[in-house]
């Protein structure tokens, strides 16, 4: 085997006579470095060619063995090189201590050559396969990074500015990418719609069908002043293109001119609107069958007034499904009374509000991962005239 593409063994005992047996047994098939002291293996590991695998001796004078591994595991250049410990030693809490402190495996003295050769290749050979997930591993990061970025440049960079409506939207992924989808069409200047989807499943693949539903909502300009054929033109766009997916959604319009909502939905949970005058809040549902998977679903629509200091809240189930630690969901309820106890906010403060109450209701400061996305689109409406 050519010198240079052996791997390289630091072996680490202050007796000669066991660097002799152990460098005889490793020579002809790896290239050995030898540190008789806990300071030269230190400084060894730490060169500028670190070893591939490291022979470890427990008892030696001035820094024992464990010593020397404590050192090497908190350094970040030196802590994924594995260790063996070579001991003499055979009592079970000696071997535990070494395996808590980061050691992949004992062997013990006197030296068998074919455990030596056999457990010093299982772990270079471990070692190689970590080594070669931890770089696949980041190179998924990467690209989820990069599709993460990308699902986040179709969504609308900033709400419209129309005067009399103050809206606020936020999208919250569970994970770098995610099923959550809003936008909005600017139709006219008194008409504006507004989108929001929810994607079945999570990750890339539910991902990739919020990035279609951005192309089919542009087709629907045409008939955007139109919610039920909006989604009929959706679901049409959508069927047949995947498998085991499908999304739910609500389209409306404001029209700023009449103060009024025409609102649909399909499959999506309810529109939750916000009655300054009664000091209360209720859900609108006018929901047809989801989109993508039934060709001849019909959709309907159904029109509301609006007032000044009236809200409406367009929002995906993970609002109503988030979870604390018993497996209670916050619930309709709960979303209901926040709008009524928060209504005199701006929209801004508003979502931002429920978005801290989701995460102090699920625990999250503390560590806990989400279960879903959540996107959250709130319109409170001002004085138009």
């Amino acid at each position: 085997m050519n010198t240079d593409n052996k791997n390289v063994l630091l072996l680490v005992d202050d007796e000669p006579a066991n660097i002799q047996v152990a460098n005889s047994i490793l020579k002809e098939l790896y290239r050995v470095r030898v540190a008789t002291n806990g300071n030269e293996a230190l400084e060894l590991a730490r060169g500028a060619s670190p070893p591939d695998l490291i022979l470890l001796d427990i008892v030696m004078p001035e820094m024992s063995g464990y010593e020397v591994c404590a050192c090497l595991k908190v350094d970040p250049d030196t802590r994924d090189i594995p260790i063996i410990f070579l001991t003499s030693k055979t009592e079970v809490d000696d071997e535990t201590e070494g395996f808590l402190m980061g050691a992949v495996d004992y062997i013990h003295k006197p030296f068998s050559p074919p455990i030596l050769k056999a457990r010093v290749q299982t772990h270079l050979t471990l070692h190689k396969i970590q080594k070669r997930l931890a770089q696949q591993l980041e190179a998924v990061k990467a690209e989820l990074e990069a599709a993460r970025k990308i699902q986040l440049s179709i969504l609308p960079s900033e709400v419209p500015a129309i005067a009399g409506l103050d809206i606020a939207a936020r999208y919250v992924p569970m994970t770098e990418v995610a099923g959550d989808f809003y936008d909005f069409i600017n139709i006219d200047e008194n008409h504006l719609g507004i989108f929001v989807a929810d994607v079945s499943g999570h990750g890339m693949s539910a991902a990739l069908i919020a990035s279609m539903l951005k192309i089919a909502l542009a087709a629907q300009s045409t008939q955007a002043l139109e919610p039920a054929r909006v989604l009929t033109g959706l679901n049409q766009a959508l069927c047949g293109k995947f498998h085991d997916r499908f999304v739910t959604a609500a389209y409306m319009v404001v029209d700023v001119k009449n103060k009024s909502i025409c609102y649909a939905g399909a499959g999506h949970p309810p529109l939750l609107l916000g009655d300054k005058s009664a000091v209360t809040a209720h859900e609108v549902t006018e929901n047809g069958l989801f989109l993508g998977a039934f060709p001849s679903a019909t959709y309907s629509s159904v029109e509301m007034p609006f007032k000044e200091g009236d809200w409406a809240v367009l929002y995906t189930d993970g609002v109503l499904e988030m979870t604390n630690p018993t497996a209670e969901q916050f619930g309709a309820e709960r979303f209901r009374k926040f709008l009524e106890t928060h209504r005199e906010l701006d929209a801004d403060p508003f979502v931002d509000g429920l978005l801290e109450e989701l995460s102090r209701w699920s625990f999250r400061a503390s560590g806990r991962e989400p279960e879903d996305d959540v996107t959250v689109l709130a319109i409170h409406f001002r004085d138009l005239d």
